[in-house]
């Protein structure tokens, strides 16, 4: 288990950058960026191993900064997903080209933690991997046996992120298996309004200790989108409403020494399709200019 922190979801992309086109943040812009985090937080999380990760690892280290990296591997699907609207099926062809990579990802995941053995955190071997909306699934028989080869690998603790929802209904497998379970809890997807958001935070929380009781239990994924569109009930969204939920799950997480990881550090302008309103370009509690929303102006050690 990692010892308790304060973490946050950092992806460092601006106008122009993107994972999709392999155009990544520079080492002097992740600079820029850590400087602004590292007074508040003592974790980040990535989610893959590409070179931004490398960039992140690299910067940490050749400028003392005291953070530590959550790392991730993002698999890609070994089942078909006729259901998800964003382009799920995978022929069986496909699924055995996505098994072989899916191995190789695991292996780069590992050479990374061996060259920066005090940088990195923890690793996880996927990312809401077993959500029935996800593009990519794997089965949890699969990814526990990925949780099995990396812990034959790294001496980092080991685990896996998905949604509180999933973890108890599919996770089992996968729960034998990790060091420690991490869960997301998004209550404006499912159009909590504010008022009853940290009670369905903390539920989350609860009950999958309640399912797990043999296992330590934190968040890498918590948040506010401050801009949204018609997936959300827009009168429960903005920078108000983000620094009201953040600050009082902050306060939570410290009284009951719970890490979490808000999602994320800055806007995500990359992210989603052409719709500037997406939620998915908003959680950010820097907007993509660098420049500080409510919560991180009057950011509090959380």
């Amino acid at each position: 288990m990692i010892p308790f922190g304060r973490g946050i979801c950092y992806s460092g992309y601006r106008q122009g950058q993107s994972p999709r086109t392999g155009v990544y943040p520079t080492d002097e812009q992740v600079l820029e960026d850590l400087r602004l985090l590292v007074p508040h937080f003592d974790y980040l999380r990535m989610y893959d191993t590409s070179e931004h990760a490398e960039s992140v690892l690299r910067v940490i280290e050749r400028h003392r900064l005291p953070l530590r990296v959550m790392l991730g591997t993002e698999p890609l699907g070994e089942i078909s997903n006729p259901n998800c609207p964003w382009g799920g099926l995978h022929s069986p062809e496909e699924i055995v080209r996505n098994r072989e990579e899916n191995l190789r990802r695991l292996e780069k995941l590992t050479a990374m933690v061996h060259r920066h053995p005090q940088t990195v955190l923890a690793v996880s071997v996927g990312n809401e991997n077993t959500s029935d909306w996800h593009p990519n699934l794997m089965p949890a028989e699969v990814l526990a046996s990925h949780v099995r080869f990396l812990k034959s690998q790294v001496s980092v603790p080991v685990t896996f992120c998905e949604g509180g929802h999933f973890w108890r209904e599919k996770g089992e497998a996968i729960a034998r298996e990790v060091d420690f379970v991490c869960i997301h809890s998004y209550p404006l997807w499912h159009r909590i309004p504010l008022r009853d958001a940290i009670r369905h935070t903390v539920s989350d929380y609860t009950e999958t200790v309640s399912r797990f009781p043999e296992k330590p239990v934190i968040f890498t994924e918590f948040g506010w989108t401050t801009q949204a569109n018609q997936q959300m009930d827009l009168s429960q969204v903005g920078e108000a409403q983000q620094s009201e939920y953040l600050e009082a799950m902050g306060r939570w997480s410290r009284e009951n020494a719970v890490t979490m990881f808000v999602f994320e550090a800055f806007d995500e302008p990359w992210k989603g399709g052409n719709d500037p309103s997406e939620p998915e370009k908003h959680w950010g509690i820097f907007r993509e200019d660098r420049s500080p929303k409510p919560f991180a102006q009057t950011l509090k050690r959380i």
